[in-house]
């Protein structure tokens, strides 16, 4: 299958205006799962890009031992354990696995996520854990939502137990394969990313540059995914959106001659600038 290429003019007719009488209520809310020891900084990164791609409100479950009360440099987001933010009511969209680790509480907390009526982006470790449970994988095609998945290629060879090279020798089966397999919307990360929708259709992403090879660029990726979904736009819209965005805002970057060392916090800022030049005023 020829995939279809995603371009800045598509993904911005999926964004709306805001109105004038607004509130944060109406924009959603993000709760990511994450953060074990050493690892809190993949869940403030992905609650810091949900917060400034325009979620309502982003909490925070981390699972640290010595997990802090406040991020200091964004202190707007809800810092909670893990088991806390999972009690909330109304957890809104779950962004799961960034830092989460794969221990037998990282694999309770993914259990727990599973079971609820709510929408998921599943990234990292939660990808890691489904590989290694059969169990956990079945409940996907039971949940009243699918979720978005976003697989690097390692993560896909082991989802689909094959080698990463057979991902990389022919991606596009590769990503729609994950996407009948789990039940739900796929982006195989990468030069060139994939995107497989749940209407069985392939799409191209061709923003992005080798700068983007570092920590964190994922984390922050799954955080625009969810924050777009708890907005109100359909989960392969958001796909899309975030995909093309995230890419297009690490160009900007590169061209600012910051290729070398480039970082995903500062992704996020560009981000955020590029989808105020695209969104209705």
């Amino acid at each position: 299958m020829k995939p279809t290429l995603i371009t800045q003019k598509q993904v911005a007719t999926f964004l709306q205006p805001r109105p004038i009488d607004g509130h944060k209520g109406l924009f959603g809310t993000v709760t990511v799962i994450g953060g074990a020891n050493g690892m809190v900084g993949a869940a403030l990164l992905a609650g810091r890009a949900a917060l400034k791609m325009g979620a309502g409100c982003v909490r925070i479950g981390l699972l640290a031992d010595n997990a802090p009360a406040v991020d200091v440099h964004v202190p707007e987001l809800m810092l909670h354990s893990a088991g806390a933010a999972l009690q909330s009511d109304k957890p809104g969209v779950l962004v799961v696995g960034c830092g989460l680790g794969q221990s037998s509480i990282a694999q309770k907390r993914l259990y727990d996520v599973l079971l609820l009526d709510a929408q998921l982006v599943l990234d990292a470790d939660a990808l890691n854990l489904i590989a290694l449970r059969p169990d956990l994988r079945g409940m996907l095609h039971t949940r009243k939502y699918p979720a978005v998945f976003t697989p690097h290629p390692g993560e896909a060879a082991r989802l689909l137990r094959c080698s990463t090279d057979e991902i990389q020798h022919d991606r596009a089966r590769a990503a729609l394969s994950l996407a009948q397999k789990l039940g739900g919307s796929v982006v195989l990360k990468g030069a060139g990313s994939l995107c497989a929708t749940r209407d069985g259709k392939l799409h191209l992403n061709q923003s992005g540059n080798p700068g983007m090879s570092a920590a964190g660029m994922g984390d922050v990726l799954a955080g625009m995914i969810g924050a777009f979904i708890a907005q109100g736009i359909a989960p392969d819209d958001a796909l899309l959106l975030a995909v093309h965005l995230h890419g297009a805002a690490g160009d900007q970057l590169a061209q600012q001659q910051a290729t070398l060392g480039m970082r995903a916090t500062e992704v996020t800022e560009w981000a955020r600038w590029l989808l105020n030049q695209i969104a209705p005023h």
